[in-house]
């Protein structure tokens, strides 16, 4: 039996949920994760893919968090002096968000023993073929358009 184009759709959609559970909770489990949680590397790590300071609205971008967890996480990472907050130089009421040298840091420690439990964790399971697959699989999903979204003013980013 054939299944339609719209189970096609959802069952794929439920394997990856799943296969992301999966590899989450195989993650969380390593050893690794003393100096930041995993939400506070994905955080830094969001950071260190920009090359200078971004707003809290681009950094939400990134992140599976809403803006209200966001600010206070980043709240307690400038706290802690792995992220610095400087004035938006185009608008004065908003902040930019960046690495300090300490947050640079951390994330290149964590992230580089995060990235064996990851290369292990796919490369045992997938061929070099589906690794490329799956990888062009998730950039065109990644870019499919997604309905418009409330933008972020400048008076609720100042907020933070």
């Amino acid at each position: 039996m054939t299944r339609s184009r719209s189970r096609l759709a959802n069952e794929s959609w439920e394997s990856l949920l799943t296969a992301h559970a999966a590899l989450m909770k195989r993650f969380a489990a390593e050893p690794i994760w003393d100096e930041v949680s995993m939400r506070e590397y994905d955080v830094l790590y969001t950071l260190s893919k920009h090359e200078g300071p971004i707003r809290l609205y681009e950094l939400g971008r990134g992140v599976l968090l809403s803006q209200p967890a966001l600010s206070r996480l980043v709240e307690r990472l400038a706290e802690r002096g792995l992220v610095e907050r400087t004035p938006d130089p185009e608008d004065g009421r908003g902040l930019r968000l960046g690495l300090t040298p300490a947050g640079r840091e951390a994330q290149r420690l964590v992230g580089g023993r995060h990235a064996v439990d990851v290369a292990r964790a796919v490369a045992e399971v997938l061929t070099d073929e589906e690794m490329r697959q799956l990888e062009s699989i998730g950039r065109k999903l990644a870019g499919a358009r997604a309905p418009a979204q409330k933008t972020v003013s400048t008076s609720e980013e100042a907020v933070l």
